[in-house]
């Protein structure tokens, strides 16, 4: 059984011959660790990997720029000026109204000072410039060879395709986003709607070529209480262009699984998201509120696949600890279509030895919990 098959076949609620074993990556700063205590493998950039041994061959590479076949990024972070810089910062500014402040310490997440985007009529017509999907000029060289070539692989492969919550934050802010849904839901629904057709448009004809195992749909739109808004808002503002864009990429372009993706307390939307069409939640974070792909499993049943659920953060201590963790998840897992996977990235807490543990640890649980 490849890779692919094995995906696939787990997640179809079909039989594979063993679970496959992933994570979500690891900080920089774990990387940097890691190195130090005798890794001797190649690290990508930023914090997707790295592939280590005994486990499958990363799902996360090129995921995020669909693997330098088409860009789907606005085209307005050009014109780039440095605004100040000091020995703990630098402060960046773009012609379109982008401002980040960039740290230089060793942990250190950006802060956008201004977006690109406003919640106003004039802003949107304006920004729909930097959304062009006519734009040939997207799509790489020879992509349609690349695309066919990818195609041919035996591991699992997945490419962004959209994400109708998560891009308007990243282009206007949580702030006003949030202000938006009830100021002029009309003018929301339109960019979420321009959106769709907009990744549609583009990631089609990629998408038919390189038949990814699945679609990626990044949202991050939910934080350690629940929701950013109400599952209310989401079936009257999103829940349709879920929709569209899901029976698009399975019907139109053949691809058999649809992920969304969201941090947090998730469990207000999930079954939102299973009647929209997405057939994997991600990550199940486990976090201090608890998420749980157990309790998931016995609110809303089987229609849906998880992947997440494991405590990163346990994996630093191992031991008993988290054997019983592990062994908790298998109830979820012979129920079917669900994945054990870390939590979120492997934090610098984690020292190399002890990721090795937890993938032997990690065999020795589920070995004897095939499908």
């Amino acid at each position: 059984m490849t890779e692919r098959e094995r995906f696939i076949n787990l997640f179809k609620g079909k039989p594979v011959d063993r679970l496959p074993v992933y994570f979500f990556g690891s900080w920089i700063q774990t990387k940097e660790r890691w190195a130090k205590e005798g890794f001797e493998g190649t690290f990508e950039r930023g914090d997707i990997g790295p592939q280590i041994d005994g486990m499958d061959k990363d799902w996360e590479t090129g995921i995020w720029n669909c693997h330098g076949l088409v860009n789907t990024s606005p085209t307005c972070y050009e014109g780039m000026k440095i605004i100040e810089e000091t020995d703990e910062y630098i402060i960046r500014s773009f012609e379109s109204g982008l401002t980040v402040k960039a740290g230089k310490g060793d942990v250190w997440f950006d802060h956008v000072l201004s977006y690109p985007l406003k919640p106003t009529r004039e802003s949107w017509e304006h920004f729909k410039t930097y959304l062009n999907s006519d734009d040939k000029s997207r799509y790489a060289e020879s992509w349609e060879k690349k695309a066919l070539a990818m195609s041919k692989r035996k591991h699992v492969s997945a490419a962004v395709g959209g994400s109708l919550y998560g891009s308007l934050r990243d282009w206007m802010g949580v702030e006003e986003l949030s202000c938006l849904m009830y100021e002029d839901p009309e003018l929301l629904k339109e960019m979420v709607s321009y959106t769709t057709d907009y990744y549609m448009a583009l990631m089609g004809p990629v998408a038919k070529l390189a038949r990814f195992d699945f679609i990626y749909i990044f949202e991050d739109c939910c934080g350690s209480t629940g929701p950013l808004f109400s599952p209310a808002l989401y079936t009257e503002i999103f829940d349709s262009h879920y929709k569209r864009l899901i029976s698009f990429y399975k019907e139109e372009c053949a691809i058999p699984l649809i992920l969304v993706d969201s941090d947090g307390l998730s469990d207000e939307l999930v079954p939102l998201w299973a009647k929209s069409g997405f057939d994997i939640i991600f990550p199940i974070e486990v976090g201090k509120w608890g998420g749980s792909p157990g309790k998931l499993r016995e609110k809303f049943g089987n229609g849906f696949g998880m992947m997440g659920g494991v405590d990163k953060h346990l994996i630093a201590s191992g031991g008993s600890e988290l054997r019983e963790h592990l062994e908790s998840l298998i109830p979820a897992v012979k129920a079917g279509k669900y994945l054990p996977i870390p939590d979120h990235r492997i934090p610098p807490s984690v020292s190399y030895e002890k990721f090795k543990e937890y993938l032997k640890m990690y065999n020795e649980v589920f070995e004897n919990e095939l499908l």
